[in-house]
């Protein structure tokens, strides 16, 4: 039920069983973006290439918050080290501003992990930022 070529997958990464883990995705037409080519950089430039992909069209917008490091967002059910930082975050959903928006969620914030609701916090304001960036919300 998917346009595979307007699919982005941002920050994926975790213990893999072989090196072709993630070709499926590739394979169908999905645009995967392992961790690994977000480090130590902007994701702006990446966003670019997003909105010109996904342009034209509806887009569901899903943050996984296992996405982020741990050292930000322990509070998940898989936490995976060498995540994405939470300025990355930031630069991923104000980058999705201007397209066609037409939902959006955030999941896997599992307060019970993280009993001093650093993820839950996390989690609200990604939310809010989610809210921000949806057609007819002005950009700040």
């Amino acid at each position: 039920l998917l346009d595979c070529q307007r699919v982005v997958q941002i920050g994926l990464r975790g213990t893999g069983y072989t090196a072709e883990d993630f070709d499926w995705c590739r394979d169908q037409g999905f645009k995967v973006v392992q961790v690994e080519e977000c480090w130590n950089k902007s994701l702006a430039p990446l966003m670019e290439e997003v909105r010109t992909r996904l342009a034209g069209g509806p887009v569901y917008l899903s943050f996984d918050i296992d996405g982020i490091d741990p050292a930000y967002a322990p509070g998940t059910g898989t936490p995976e080290i060498a995540g994405l930082t939470v300025p990355q975050a930031l630069e991923i959903i104000r980058g999705a501003w201007g397209l066609d928006i037409v939902g959006a969620d955030l999941v896997e914030v599992s307060p019970p992990y993280d009993p001093v609701g650093t993820t839950a916090l996390l989690g609200a304001n990604l939310a809010y930022e989610m809210l921000c960036v949806l057609p007819g919300v002005p950009r700040r």
